[in-house]
Order: C-alpha cells, then sequence, then structure tokens
C-alpha cells in the first residue's frame, strides 16, 4: 500500500540522485495550497480557486482534494486518484534523461472529471468542435495536426512548433511524421482517457521512439527503460507548457501532453 507521509520520504531518497523529486506534502491543505495555485494559475478560465476541501471550478463543481484514501496503491493511484494524488511526483522538467525510479510518473495520474471541465468530453462530441489544424514544424515538411483551442493548448503547440523548426536538419527524422494528436480513445489496456481525447497531445514519430507496453519486463517484474528523443526537442517542449513521456518510469518517449500546471515553479 502507498502512504502519503512515507512515499514523500522513500521518494525523496529515492529520485535524489537521478535530479527529480517528490512534492513534500500532506493531506494538511496549507501544504497543497503551493500546488493548488499552480492549477489556478495554469487554467483561470475554467477554475475559480480552492478552499480547504476541494478545487472549485467555475461552474460551481468541487473536486475533492482528498478521497480520504491514504492508503492507495500505485495502481488505485492512476484508477481513481483525488486532486491531491495528480501531485504525488513532482516533474523534473529540465533534467538529463535517465531511468526513473520504480512507478514514478509526473503527470501520468489525473482527475478525469478535471481534465473534462477544461477540454470537454470526446465521447459527447464536446471536443471535436474545438480543434484547430496548425502547421507542424513547416520548415522541416511536417504538414498539419489538429489541437485544442481549449486552455491555449493549440498557441503552445505553435510555439513548440516553431522552435524546433530553428533546430538542424537532423532532428526532422524524430519529428516527421508525427504519429497523431486527437483520438478520442482510451489509454490501451485500460478505461482511462488519455490526453489525446482532449486534443492536447501529440506523439512524435514511433520510429525512435519507444513504449513501455512494447518492452517485455524482466524475471523480476522491472522495465528496462529506454529513450532515443534529443534533449533539444524535449527542452523545448517543456519550454512551453508540454510534459515528455519519457520521465516516467511507465515510458512512452513519443508523447508530449500540454500541463503547464506541472512545469510551473
Amino acid at each position: 500500500m502507498i502512504r502519503r507521509a512515507p512515499v514523500v520520504l522513500i521518494l525523496a531518497a529515492l529520485l535524489s540522485a537521478s535530479g527529480a523529486r517528490a512534492e513534500n506534502f500532506g493531506r494538511n491543505p496549507a501544504e497543497l495550497k503551493p500546488v493548488l495555485q499552480r492549477l489556478v494559475d495554469a487554467y483561470p478560465g475554467t477554475i475559480a480557486g480552492f478552499d480547504a476541501g476541494a478545487l472549485i471550478l467555475k461552474n460551481g463543481e468541487r473536486l475533492p482534494l482528498s478521497d480520504g484514501d491514504e492508503g492507495k496503491s500505485f495502481e488505485q493511484m492512476l484508477d481513481r486518484p483525488d486532486i491531491g494524488d495528480m501531485f504525488a511526483f513532482a516533474y523534473p522538467a529540465g533534467a538529463e534523461a535517465a531511468p526513473p525510479p520504480e512507478n514514478f510518473d509526473p503527470g501520468r495520474i489525473r482527475v478525469e472529471a478535471l481534465f473534462r471541465a477544461l477540454y470537454g468530453d470526446c465521447q459527447k462530441g464536446e471536443v471535436a468542435g474545438k480543434l484547430r489544424r496548425i502547421a507542424w514544424v513547416p520548415g522541416h515538411g511536417g504538414g498539419k495536426v489538429s489541437v485544442t483551442t481549449a486552455q491555449g493548448a493549440d498557441k503552445a503547440l505553435e510555439a513548440v512548433s516553431r522552435d524546433l523548426d530553428k533546430l538542424p536538419a537532423s532532428f526532422r527524422k524524430y519529428l516527421v511524421p508525427s504519429a497523431g494528436t486527437y483520438n478520442c480513445r482510451a489509454i490501451a489496456k485500460t478505461s482511462r482517457m488519455s490526453m489525446h481525447a482532449y486534443g492536447a497531445a501529440i506523439d512524435l514519430n514511433t520510429k525512435y521512439t519507444a513504449y513501455w507496453q512494447w518492452q517485455k519486463p524482466d524475471a523480476a517484474g522491472h522495465i528496462k527503460w529506454s529513450n532515443r528523443i534529443p534533449k533539444e526537442i524535449v527542452d523545448i517542449f517543456e519550454r512551453h507548457g508540454f510534459i515528455w513521456g519519457g520521465r516516467w518510469y511507465h515510458y512512452d518517449t513519443m508523447h508530449f501532453e500540454y500541463r503547464p500546471e506541472m512545469l510551473a515553479r
């Protein structure tokens, strides 16, 4: 079982060598305040604020900071998270790419009610109407991709594209062709919706990427981390509010999703 206070201390020790870190908070609302403020600052059009018990959306919906279960396993945190769980692992922006500790997946824990409020429910047709076609690294011949206009994700990806276009031609193979943006689907082998279902993620060329479900675990069940995406590409995405799946133990090195709340300082 994962208990909040011990896991923070354990992760802090495990992550110190890699430059990553765990958020040091418990169930005390005062300790949650900095990360909750990140959400308010990242999505001011949707999130009104927070109080001692909930994140408060502008439509009046209240999302509990805690569901009262402090003994969740890692899988339970993924499948039924509360708002506090989303920040159980701090995203190590700017760090060198390296194998993460087991189950260190910063940003992979998402409260779906929050993301439906931010972007809409694709299964109800609420996302497709917000999509915009933008040029993807036009200097490298990337064509166009569809991304949501909600929360400014389209403008952020355009900024990424402009900066990526400044990279030498040798980087083109990682960027073109894109493996896709909007796709109304669940994450493979789960019932959890993908960030692609909100139109707020992009996958790079699968020929040069790696995904944990493509690998066979070792005899102890551990996953061997693998990556070929250059740091220059990751740095550009992170600078504009996108997190990278290559920073996860359950890695997905083709995957970048718009999550400015994970990158705020």
